[in-house]
């Protein structure tokens, strides 16, 4: 297995996030960077999805975790490995939320591939949050 995440922190609270982060995977651009998202179904777990990453290829997706304001979790497979793309919302007590987004790449070369190919995967998700956290402050939502 190889992992990697990234987080940021905004003054939103986590319903506002949860808005960005659902219109995003609903087919709403959060900005010029983000990937767009075709939903096949509702916004629920076990629903597929196109995902066109910018520049590449579409991938279908299937959403495997939903919790409306904690957890959103999707899975690709891809040449025999598995990359689970999740998101996960804390409440700051301060005000405001944490996201961290990760990347879990698992399959029997996981170990092998993915400190070469997680990189290059996870190499947006700087940008990407930027952009679901700007979304969450200008009240985007599905």
């Amino acid at each position: 297995m190889w992992t990697t995440q990234h987080q940021g922190t905004t003054a939103a609270e986590s319903g506002a996030v949860w808005n960005a982060l659902a219109a995003l995977h609903s087919g709403t651009s959060l900005g010029p960077d983000s990937d767009l998202f075709e939903l096949h179904g509702p916004f629920a777990a076990g629903t597929r999805l196109t995902v066109t990453p910018q520049g590449q290829d579409p991938m279908e997706s299937v959403i495997t975790e939903l919790e409306p304001g904690q957890v959103y979790a999707d899975q690709t497979v891809f040449g025999g490995l598995t990359l689970t793309f999740r998101h996960r919302l804390e409440a700051v007590a301060a005000g405001g939320t944490t996201v961290t987004h990760e990347l879990e790449i698992t399959g029997e070369q996981a170990d092998e591939l993915g400190p070469e190919l997680g990189p290059q995967i996870s190499g947006d998700f700087p940008v990407a949050m930027g952009e679901l956290l700007a979304a969450a402050e200008r009240g985007v939502r599905a």
